[in-house]
């Protein structure tokens, strides 16, 4: 279901979607009052849902959707803006399942890459058909190692995507304030949104920030991946600081997790804890197996927990996770691995 003041931008985003086999509209509202009506009575699948509209507004509607309609996904359509990116935030926090940044009124250089991440991730939250059988599940067990599974890591790197921002609220949140390692996350975002989710993240307790180029890390500090940059780590002299560059993407994506894990590998050896959170696609899981070469350990949301169980699924499906634990699971986890032998 699609629910936009704009009658342009509900005939075209119904066009992109109907035009792929894999979707189907059932419904557009233009304005947030008619959406909640709509989807207590059709309760679809998914909800696109616009932040600014007459009469009721997607942040308003948000909650009264998914009490109408629990199971539906909802998609936030945010423009670029500062405005924009703190109220996709806070939609996040109230149970949204993603956003899909759309371009400014005007800019149609930017519609085709805005359908595009909206048919991918419509398509990522998408339930299966009727009848379908859910894909079999292999999950390989992480080959045994004669380390001690629960030593104390020197640096802890996150990496997630779809579902993230609200999965790494609860990671964070459940981690003591006297964390005294630093932690590095790439979250797959644009500009401007990294900054605010850093923002958000440096409200738990811990200060957090979007690195900065050479920057080194510092224990109990959040370091975040900033949006069309590359984060990565270096070793000088014994100092690991941080590097950012646009060199071209990976996994289609920029910033990308494989990136920061493989450095992360390479500078700081078996003291790398890496966690994987939902997220679609792969993204994560080389970097995965590159940090249990180094002797480093990886850990993955487990399928039930995640909005799209694609990265952390990709990893646990190669056999390269440690540990596959619910999202309420990991942080108290991280808080015991941090108190465990070095």
């Amino acid at each position: 279901m699609i629910i936009d003041d704009s009658a342009v931008v509900r005939g075209l985003v119904s066009r992109w979607i109907e035009a792929d086999s894999r979707l189907q509209v059932a419904a557009t509202c233009s304005d947030g009052e008619v959406g909640v009506r709509k989807a207590a009575e059709l309760q679809p699948d998914i909800v696109v849902l616009d932040i600014e509209m007459p009469r009721m507004d997607g942040l308003t509607a948000l909650p009264q959707i998914l009490k109408a309609c629990p199971k539906a996904k909802v998609v936030m359509a945010s423009t670029l803006t500062l405005k924009g990116g703190e109220i996709t935030m806070r939609a996040l926090s109230l149970g949204a399942a993603d956003y899909a940044p759309k371009p400014e009124a005007g800019r149609v250089a930017g519609a085709e890459a805005y359908r595009k991440e909206l048919l991918d991730k419509l398509v990522a939250l998408s339930p299966r058909p009727a009848g379908m059988a859910p894909r079999p599940i292999s999950v390989k067990p992480a080959t045994p190692r004669p380390v001690a599974p629960a030593r104390r890591p020197s640096l802890i790197a996150i990496g997630s995507s779809t579902g993230g921002p609200q999965a790494l609220r609860d990671v964070i949140g459940a981690l003591p304030r006297d964390t005294n390692v630093p932690i590095v996350i790439t979250q797959h975002m644009p500009k401007l949104f990294t900054a605010i989710l850093a923002e958000h993240l440096s409200k738990l307790g811990m200060p957090a920030a979007e690195a900065k180029e050479g920057e080194p890390l510092r224990p109990g500090r959040i370091y975040l991946a900033p949006g069309d940059f590359h984060m990565t780590l270096r070793s000088n002299n014994g100092v690991i600081t941080t590097h950012l560059d646009q060199s071209p993407p990976v996994n289609f994506c920029r910033p990308a997790v494989d990136p920061l894990f493989n450095s992360c590998a390479k500078v700081a050896g078996n003291g790398v804890l890496a966690v994987v959170l939902t997220g679609m696609g792969h993204d994560g899981r080389d970097g995965a197996r590159t940090v249990r070469e180094a002797g480093g350990q990886v850990i993955a949301q487990d399928q039930a927990s995640s909005v799209v169980w694609g990265m952390p699924g990709a990893v646990a499906e190669a056999g390269l996770a440690d540990q596959i634990l619910s999202l309420k699971d990991i942080g108290p986890e991280l808080t015991r691995r941090l108190k465990g032998p070095l």
